[in-house]
């Protein structure tokens, strides 16, 4: 009996299908013409996934016997089915599991705690498999400065083998552009915060053409209508039905979809608590649940009443009671949460649909043409290093310009600021009160230069999602990424402390030889160098800016202090004393001390007006007076040799160094995967 019902509703489901295929966008029936065209077409695309035995347990804190500990706890527990050419949804509850299981399927999850395998036409995932299929990731990413298109050529110049002419890539460009609807705006920019762009809509199907570039076989996609109104969400499963009709495996976790949407399904996974309770077709699951006890109220979504019935909603679990069903003790379900589930699950294992994929698994088990081995995650690239590199870099570059964050406002702020310095110590005297202008002046242009930085933490975390999804996708290494942001900011920094040296340092009046201005810009480059690794360094594997700004800030505090103007550094202590060799701005300051102070002479005016009134101070010894630079640079203990002024530069380039190889291992070792 249960047998012939699957049968029937099977049957039922392929009629669905074709009324589906035959309804255009606007309800007509398509013209005999048109589904010859689609029966012509007809040929799947798409693999067949199947996953056997699948658990998955997140380790719990371990620690000393003093620290508290969580247990371990089970997200999936023993999921069985198949995935076939079509819209596959998985839905459930928050936190049922389907966005680990639906990272488990694409091979994006860490196999530390998970068992059981992942068949791809019957075969074991790839190492590569996750740079083969495509994933659309729930909170969209996409680089906001570039248009739609130029998003497109990315992927396509990236994830297409170098074989490929540009002239096809650029044709499938446009053919994208062209299926996802997105002809007005392929040449309109995506958006960011700080510039207005394309709607939600269109900046989620960017992201889905960004994947199909590949063609992928699989399709998986995490929430897609997240942040997305009802009828913008209908327009993008409309997309997805029409690409899973023609043979396309399309496999995606969904919350709670209205009807239009859940009847566009052709398979439906629900999860409840990381179990199953239901695999099979869409059109099927009403009337499986009405079998067994749970029948849905006229007009009711279907996604509402399964969501109800798993949470142990009264009005769902009281029509058992109407269907007067005897199977089922209703005083047992409607008290607590756990018993419905464990009732839905053993339901489930008793059906005839648990029953057929159970068949369905061991005839592909017997016909596994590759000895299994566990879910790798090795990237592969489709492009060289250079390719690589010129593209990610032409994309920093244009986002930097675009970008009035990292570009024009940086360069009005240290414009700004220098003229404030400059008007502040303006056209400064060769006089006693010149020195301590000259050393004010030159502490608040290293302390600049350190602070100004930190507006590279902010975007090196707001790209984090994005390059963690480009590289896992075989975008591009690593490497390709790292350097394309330091050669990005070396520009930024290089245009910002050039413009500032040159405006401040004439401004003030400090030393007039070309010699010493080159020093001084490039001392005041150098710092802005350092300052930056170290701010990419605290960076680099952090998630909330606010923290890094706050890390960021006491580093810059603690090295203030010990750059050599507000304290004394021979006398702090031993144990403190150290910390002196890790100050950017110490190193800085003593630099520019030597450029400008050495040949300076600051006593020589002062003697003469002494003489000209009276003897006494014409007689006033010059010990009482520091009369040259070099006398104050003996004073502060600073060495004013050649080395003495180089050695600051080395230092320095030494850090910056130092702090390079921190952010990239950072970046090497980051979690990629969840």
């Amino acid at each position: 009996m249960c047998k012939l019902f699957c049968r029937n509703m099977e049957r039922a489901h392929h009629i669905n299908i074709a009324m589906v295929e035959d309804a255009g966008t606007n309800g007509t029936r398509r013209g005999p013409e048109v589904r010859a065209a689609a029966e012509k077409d007809q040929k799947p695309r798409g693999s067949t996934v199947s996953f056997h035995r699948l658990q998955y347990t997140v380790q719990g804190k371990r620690g000393p016997p003093c620290e508290r500990k969580t247990p371990d706890r089970q997200i999936l527990l023993e999921l069985n089915g198949i995935m076939k050419p079509g819209l596959n949804a998985i839905l459930g509850p928050t936190g049922s599991g389907k966005s680990s299981f639906l990272d488990i399927l694409a091979a994006r999850k860490d196999p530390a705690g998970l068992s059981g395998e992942v068949l791809i036409d019957g075969a074991p995932q790839p190492p590569d498999f996750k740079c083969l299929s495509g994933y659309v990731v729930q909170e969209d990413v996409v680089m906001g400065t570039l248009t739609v298109k130029e998003n497109l050529h990315f992927s396509a110049a990236l994830r297409l083998p170098s074989s490929v002419p540009p002239s096809e890539k650029e044709a499938r460009v446009n053919r994208l552009v062209r299926e996802l609807g997105l002809t007005k705006v392929a040449d309109t920019m995506v958006g960011s915060p700080m510039t207005r762009g394309i709607s939600g809509g269109e900046r989620k199907r960017t992201n889905i053409g960004m994947e199909l570039i590949i063609d992928p076989s699989v399709l998986f996609l995490d929430e897609p209508t997240t942040g997305l109104d009802a009828s913008t969400a209908n327009s993008v499963l409309l997309l997805l039905k029409r690409m899973a009709s023609h043979g396309r495996t399309i496999i995606m976790s969904i919350h709670q979809p209205r009807y239009s949407i859940y009847r566009l399904f052709d398979s439906l996974t629900l999860l409840v608590g990381g179990k199953m309770v239901y695999h099979g077709p869409a059109p099927n699951a009403l009337d499986y649940f009405a079998n067994i006890g749970f029948a849905c109220e006229p007009h009711n979504n279907p996604a509402d009443f399964f969501l109800d019935v798993i949470n142990g909603d009264s009005t769902a679990t009281a029509m058992i009671k109407l269907q007067g069903s005897e199977d089922l003790n209703f005083e047992e379900l409607s008290s607590p949460r756990q018993s419905i589930e464990d009732h839905l699950v053993e339901e489930y294992r008793n059906s005839c649909y648990f029953s057929n994929t159970q068949c369905e698994l061991e005839h592909i088990d017997q016909d596994k043409n590759c000895i299994a081995r566990p879910l790798s995650h090795a990237i592969t690239y489709n492009s060289p290093f250079f390719h690589q590199l010129h593209w990610v870099l032409k994309r920093t570059f244009q986002n930097l310009l675009l970008n009035p964050q990292t570009s024009v406002a940086q360069l009005t702020v240290h414009i700004f600021l220098a003229l404030i310095v400059g008007a502040i110590f303006y056209s400064v005297k060769n006089d006693q009160s010149g020195i301590q202008n000259r050393m004010g002046a030159l502490f608040f242009i290293t302390t600049n230069q350190c602070f100004s930085t930190v507006s590279a933490a902010e975007l090196f975390i707001i790209e984090r999602k994005l390059f963690v999804h480009e590289y896992i996708s075989g975008y591009y290494r690593v490497s390709v990424y790292f350097l394309s942001k330091i050669l990005a900011d070396i520009l930024i920094r290089t245009l910002t402390s050039v413009v500032f040296s040159g405006i401040v340092y004439f401004m003030i009046g400090l030393k007039c030889t070309v010699e010493a201005f080159l020093i001084f810009t490039l001392t005041v480059t150098l710092v802005a160098y350092t300052a930056t690794a170290m701010t990419l360094a605290i960076a680099a594997d952090q998630s909330v800016v606010a923290l890094a700004n706050i890390l960021m800030t006491i580093t810059f505090v603690f090295m203030m202090i010990f750059s050599g103007l507000l304290v004394n550094l021979p006398s702090v202590v031993d144990w403190l004393s150290w910390l002196k060799y890790f100050s950017i701005p110490r190193y800085g300051l003593a630099a520019l001390k030597v450029n400008e102070f050495l040949g300076l002479r600051f006593c020589e005016e002062v003697l003469i007006e002494s003489m000209a009134t009276t003897r006494m101070n014409c007689t006033m010894s010059t010990n009482e007076l520091m009369c040259t630079g070099e006398e104050y640079l003996d004073y502060l203990g600073i060495e004013y040799t050649p080395w003495g002024l180089w050695k600051n530069h080395v230092a320095l380039i030494m850090l910056m160094i130092i702090f390079l190889i921190i952010t990239y291992l950072k970046l090497r070792n980051m979690k990629k995967l969840t």
